[in-house]
């Protein structure tokens, strides 16, 4: 048993916490986290598939594959970046500016336009995937 004269007594007052941010900050930070989505190699490949397939997409899969394909460049230009690798190799660096012009584009509104720009988001994005890995950022090609 402990007794009264056992426990430490605290003489210096407690200083109030330095909050690194203001609250606004904070909600910022806290929904980036919460919608921060890792690398998925898997859902990469499945939509290179998709896209470079025979198969030629409907409208309503144009829209989505687009959508997803613009998260991947994003994502596979941030590690670039991250890593130093543009800073490294001259072939990622221009895979990073392209990354960064095909992605905001608009999507045609002509169905076989809008799969032709799939596709050269598809071929930057193998391409990327490819340098990134000779690059050692990724451990190996999914």
């Amino acid at each position: 048993m402990t007794t009264a004269s056992a426990v430490p007594r605290w003489d210096h007052p407690v200083r109030q916490a330095d909050q690194p941010f203001d609250p606004d900050r904070l909600r910022w930070m806290l929904s980036k986290v919460q919608t921060w989505q890792p690398y998925v190699d898997g859902a990469l490949l499945d939509d290179l598939a998709a896209v470079l397939d025979d198969y030629v997409p409907s409208e309503d899969e144009v829209e989505v594959l687009a959508t997803r394909m613009r998260g991947h460049l994003t994502r596979l230009a941030q590690l670039a970046v991250a890593s130093k690798a543009d800073q490294r190799d001259q072939a990622v660096a221009s895979l990073v500016k392209r990354a960064r012009a095909v992605r905001p584009e608009a999507l045609p509104g002509d169905r076989f336009r809008a799969v032709g720009y799939l596709r050269r988001m598809a071929w930057t994005l193998e391409e990327f995937l490819e340098r990134l890995v000779e690059n050692q950022c990724l451990k190996e090609a999914p």
